[in-house]
């Protein structure tokens, strides 16, 4: 037995013991699980651009483990390859190999640090083994084409053991390990997912194709320059993703791309073969090539068949002519003072003016707004005694108030419109009495089904308008949403992996990122990803209280906003930042100074309109 390799592992278990007590900060970044795989020659953007292979942790038991759990990590027809170099020889039988559109890698997130224990009855021979248990949160499922599907292993924890490369009695302790009794598939941490692949935005029209909608996909990193266009156009010819399928268009039938993507002196060059002659076809796509591909800023051509049939001499000015969001102008920031709906003043920033008619603006209780063109949706949450009731009303500020729901309810949510370029035929979303109702501009509300269990207590609306993200039962779900002449239709929902619990609150903070309310042992604000897999950012963690409603202006290409885009209310008291500061009573506009004579009280309910 090398005993210098059972000293080795053990001093890693008693180091991981110690790590393991160490406590969240009441600030932090980013949540940080333990250090990365160990990288090798070759960088992307200051990070390795491939795992490092089984040899380069050495004797150090917890970098090999840190390494198998990203070895699968790169371009897929050579993922099992890399595995295999981890697992014992004699094993190797043992994983499941999957190809083609079968292969797929189980993303999983470590929720503590790998436990290794020496095992003294697994030998092998001479050669000691040792025990080791990972125990995770399922992710999700990578799959070729760069989408992460909803988990279909429900493992929460994975066992294997590891023994030494070197034969017994050897001197090389510098040799490492290999896996024994491998899992069956393929295991991806989500720390080496954010590693070693670049997330990227493709987008797919609507169903009616007036609207981009962005998917969410990852490219390795591994990948060579000269062919990220060549994989982003043949995402884009494989279709959507399975969640957002029900409410995006894919490019016509038997589109494909023929070779490779080109590039001559700056200007690039895609061949698709496709059917059809219809030029307003031909727009659409290029424009969804140039907002799909923003790393291109000079000339594009597209090509059908090798005929020429769109040329832009720059795809950086053509998504400047092509916004694929209806946002003109900075986000405003508003909240409700005393059941009026009041702007709040931030240093730096546009305010706003009285959004609403003062006639309509009383006993308000919570608000969500939108712009539509050069006119505002408004939405209101209001008192009718001890119960509440939804009025709706558009036009130009200060909006009246056309229409109130006929029936009231216990408990009404932050209502949220569906974006849209204009108010004909405007439609939004508001949890009612534990349901999610949609409603319209006569303030029609109607109950939405859902397959999920649980009462839901959040709805938000991503900017593209057919996306939103729900709290139900205290867990975080997304959904594809449809808008037609019949109201709104939610797909199937997808469930978000987070380490949150007992969430309370939800909103966009960007094409693929969410702000999340809800428990890190105590009451917390975090950024998340829209599919569990990225990197979890800590907003705040020491509130003492539960968020009540929680308001973000999504980041976004069109009209980015850097200045303190959340804000969010607990125990009645408004916050927003990051850097988190408290919303005070001198922020909100036309209330008078403070004084003696002054109305008391907070701003609550905060919201941005844009």
């Amino acid at each position: 037995m090398n005993r210098r390799l059972v000293a080795a592992l053990l001093a890693g278990v008693l180091l991981a013991a110690g790590l393991g007590g160490c406590g969240i900060p009441q600030f932090s970044e980013v949540r940080v699980d333990g250090p990365g795989p160990v990288g090798e020659a070759g960088s992307v953007d200051g990070r390795p651009s491939e795992p490092p292979p089984r040899g380069a942790s050495g004797s150090d038991s917890a970098a090999f483990i840190r390494n198998f759990l990203a070895a699968p990590a790169g371009e897929a027809n050579r993922a099992y390859d890399r595995v295999l170099q981890f697992i014992a020889p004699e094993d190797r039988d043992r994983l499941q190999e999957k190809q083609g559109s079968d292969f797929a890698v189980n993303v999983v997130r470590l929720l503590d640090d790998p436990v290794t224990t020496v095992n003294p009855q697994g030998t092998t021979g001479e050669e000691a083994t040792f025990s080791v248990r990972v125990t995770v949160q399922q992710v999700g499922l990578l799959r070729a084409n760069g989408t992460l599907a909803p988990p279909v292993a429900t493992e929460t924890e994975y066992q294997f053991n590891l023994r030494a490369a070197a034969p017994a009695g050897s001197d090389d302790d510098d040799a490492g390990y290999y896996v024994v009794d491998p899992p069956s598939t393929l295991l991806l941490s989500d720390q080496a997912l954010q590693m070693f692949y670049r997330p990227s935005t493709i987008y797919f029209w609507n169903s009616n194709q007036t609207r981009l909608v962005p998917d969410q996909r990852y490219l390795p990193l591994a990948v060579p320059k000269e062919r990220r266009v060549t994989e982003v156009v043949g995402w884009l010819t494989d279709g959507p993703s399975e969640w957002l399928a029900p409410t995006v268009t894919r490019l016509p039938d038997g589109a494909q791309l023929i070779n490779n993507a080109t590039e001559t002196d700056g200007r690039w060059e895609i061949d698709i073969a496709m059917s059809g002659e219809d030029g307003a076809k031909f727009d659409r796509l290029v424009t969804q090539l140039a907002w799909s591909l923003p790393d291109l800023d000079g000339p594009l051509e597209l090509k059908v068949r090798n005929q020429t049939r769109r040329k832009v001499a720059s795809a950086a000015q053509h998504r400047l002519a092509n916004p694929v969001y209806p946002v003109r102008q900075d986000p405003q920031r508003f909240c409700v003072y005393e059941g009026v709906v009041r702007p709040l003043a931030f240093l730096g920033e546009i305010s706003g003016t009285d959004p609403v008619a003062q006639a309509d603006n009383r006993d308000v209780v919570s608000a969500g707004l939108s712009r539509a063109g050069d006119r505002i949706l408004a939405a209101l949450v209001v008192a009718d005694g001890r119960r509440q009731r939804l009025a709706v009303g558009s036009g130009a500020a200060p909006v009246r108030v056309t229409a109130r729901s006929a029936a009231t309810y216990g408990s009404i949510g932050r209502p949220v419109w569906l974006k849209t370029p204009d108010t004909r035929g405007a439609h939004g979303l508001v949890v009612a009495d534990g349901r999610l109702h949609r409603f319209d501009s006569a303030a029609h509300l109607t109950p939405v089904p859902l397959i999920v269990p649980g009462p839901v207590t959040a709805v938000a609306a991503a900017l593209d308008g057919h996306r939103i993200a729900l709290v139900v039962g205290g867990r975080l779900y997304v959904a594809a949403v449809s808008v037609d002449g019949g109201g709104v239709t939610v797909g199937p929902t997808r469930q978000v992996p987070t380490s949150l619990t007992a969430l309370t609150a939800v909103d966009w903070a960007g094409e693929s990122r969410l702000v999340l309310a809800g428990a890190q042992g105590q009451p917390a604000v975090y950024e998340v990803s829209v599919d569990g897999a990225g990197a979890e950012v800590a907003l705040r963690t020491d509130l003492g209280a539960k968020v009540t409603h929680l308001a973000s202006y999504p980041d976004n290409p069109v009209v980015p906003f850097a200045r303190s885009p959340v804000m969010y209310e607990a125990n009645r008291v408004t916050w927003a930042g990051p850097p988190l500061a408290q919303v005070l009573r001198e922020q909100v506009q036309g209330i008078g100074p403070a004084g003696a004579e002054a109305t008391p009280g907070s701003p609550t309910a905060p919201f941005f309109l844009y």
